[in-house]
């Protein structure tokens, strides 16, 4: 059984992501590559797993600024892994975005009960994607901001 590909991030110049890393946890190769690389040109660090509890693994030995998970995985679903990612010490503070093709009514409320910080449905504009991370990112600078001034 295969534990998943995980590419390390590339160090890349800092503009708008500001050298942010983000984990994408997808079960499509292209799809993580593709927008592995849309990030890494924006300024992001961007790696990528097609396995759920490779991701999880990585997200607690590499703390990711930003998590974009896909809910369909080979090895784990893809909602387990939100909940675990929220409920843990070492992740709970990183924001997820989930991204899925699931026609579910109830998608994203059962999204958020998860953990997940926001939802995405596919196929999606890559630039709808950049924006959420984007405003992901300045809500937990904000948050921690004012833990630094309590």
């Amino acid at each position: 059984m295969s534990t998943g590909l995980l590419t390390q991030p590339k160090p890349r110049h800092k503009w708008q992501g500001k050298g942010r890393k983000v984990l994408i946890i997808d079960d499509d190769i292209s799809v993580a590559e593709s927008l592995a690389s849309i990030l890494e040109r924006m300024g992001f660090q961007a790696s990528w797993t097609t396995h759920g509890e490779t991701g999880l693994a990585f997200a607690q030995s590499e703390h990711p600024d930003l998590i974009i998970l896909d809910l369909c995985l080979p090895d784990i679903d893809g909602l387990t892994v939100c909940q675990r990612l929220a409920d843990g010490h070492q992740t709970c503070g990183i924001p997820i975005i989930v991204v899925s093709g699931w026609e579910r009514e109830d998608i994203v409320r059962t999204v958020r009960a998860a953990g997940g910080t926001y939802f995405l449905r596919k196929p999606y504009d890559p630039r709808a994607l950049l924006v959420l991370i984007e405003y992901a990112l300045r809500e937990v600078e904000a948050w921690r901001d004012g833990l630094a001034g309590d």
